[in-house]
């Protein structure tokens, strides 16, 4: 049987990619830090997946395993250095402390003489992320060790989108998930072979990446932010608002108009994308609150995430990004005292002024005709 070691045992990582990969033939080994998961993993060898939805779904993952990384290193490095397929789901900011842990391994490989084929795929809300942890670990790396990774250590980056709302649930391994997931993989990074049904392969990742984030990451914070201005706790109650809706649909209808121009998706296969979106932000099952969802809005509003980036390259093809800007112009307003970022940037906007502190945060020149359309808005 494939063996795959998943760095992350909390929802993401069980609901989603140990689904997947369970389902794919592969011995599944969670590694985490939370005693509570992982003893509950070693003892029951398997938890429930519930698909949410109007017909509820539960799925049984059996024949899993968990490991305590705080201190079960040992036991950690066995398992990666003879694992085929190594994944994360633990947040991009956790990947340099991954590639310490994975760093020995690769040299038990070097001294075993190792000839297998593994690849290592971060599975996180980042562009790269792969690569990202490809770059923390080779300098930990002997010179004989990074001849084998260059070898035989494939490092494909990905993108995932699957919601998985907050949830407290009795059972600690049960997992809510929405149905609809898609975990595209870039198929020219692979290393040997990888087939894991469910998974889309392609040579083109960043047209599938700026799909998902232009559609469903900008969809989504832009329900937060208009539908938080008009008293609504929950994306699924905002989007209900016709004018929430109409409002989402804009800003859609111009991140729809730039990846057709830009990356030859089929127009039509672009407007039932966005619909199949709109519908998931639709399903009463899932309780996502507007606060989650549009918490971090320094990140959000950075030149190279779901806004700026989309709106300024519409900009320069001379393509029209009103709706864009004007749900830049409500998250301004976005002012949740438990979010840092939030905090942050009222404080911002305080000391400077919504011109300035808009300028700084995306990185435009304060004169630039985006920053002086949406002040005025």
């Amino acid at each position: 049987m494939k063996t795959a070691v998943h760095f992350g045992a909390g929802n993401i990582g069980r609901g989603f990619i140990g689904l997947l990969l369970n389902k794919a033939g592969y011995h599944v080994t969670f590694s985490d830090v939370s005693d509570v998961l992982i003893d509950a993993l070693k003892e029951r060898k398997q938890y429930t997946v519930e698909l949410i939805s109007d017909a509820a779904e539960m799925i049984v993952v059996e024949g899993v395993d968990g490991l305590n990384s705080k201190f079960e290193q040992d036991r950690l490095t066995d398992l990666l250095a003879t694992a085929d397929l190594i994944t994360t789901a633990v947040g991009p900011n956790i990947l340099p402390f991954i590639a310490k842990n994975i760093a020995p391994a690769v040299e038990k490989r070097v001294l075993n003489n190792s000839v297998q084929f593994t690849n290592i795929i971060a599975c996180e809300n980042t562009i790269e992320g792969s690569t990202k942890l490809k770059n923390a670990l080779l300098p930990l790396l002997s010179p004989e060790a990074l001849v084998h990774v260059e070898q035989f250590i494939g490092f494909p980056d990905s993108a995932v989108d699957r919601i998985v709302p907050n949830q407290k649930n009795d059972d600690v391994l049960w997992v809510k998930v929405e149905p609809f997931y898609e975990w595209v993989v870039d198929s020219s990074k692979i290393k040997g072979e990888l087939d894991i049904p469910g998974v889309h392969f392609t040579p083109s990742l960043e047209a599938y990446i700026e799909r998902k984030l232009f559609t469903v990451n900008t969809g989504h914070a832009s329900t937060a932010y208009s539908g938080i201005l008009k008293g609504y706790s929950t994306v699924y109650e905002a989007i209900q608002d016709p004018e929430v809706e109409a409002l989402v649909r804009g800003v859609l209808a111009e991140t729809s108009s730039l990846l057709v121009a830009k990356h030859g998706f089929d127009a039509q296969t672009q407007a039932d994308y966005v619909d199949k979106t709109i519908k998931r932000f639709k399903n009463p099952s899932v309780i996502d609150e507007v606060v989650r969802v549009g918490r971090g809005p320094l990140r959000k509003l950075s030149a190279n995430d779901r806004f700026f980036k989309p709106m300024l390259a519409l900009y320069n093809r001379n393509m029209d990004s009103s709706h864009l800007q004007k749900v830049v112009a409500l998250a301004l307003k976005f002012n949740v005292p438990e979010d840092e970022e939030s905090v942050k940037l009222q404080a911002l906007i305080h000391a400077k002024g919504k011109h300035a502190a808009l300028a700084e945060v995306s990185g435009l020149a304060e004169d630039h005709p985006l920053i002086q359309s949406i002040i005025k808005l």
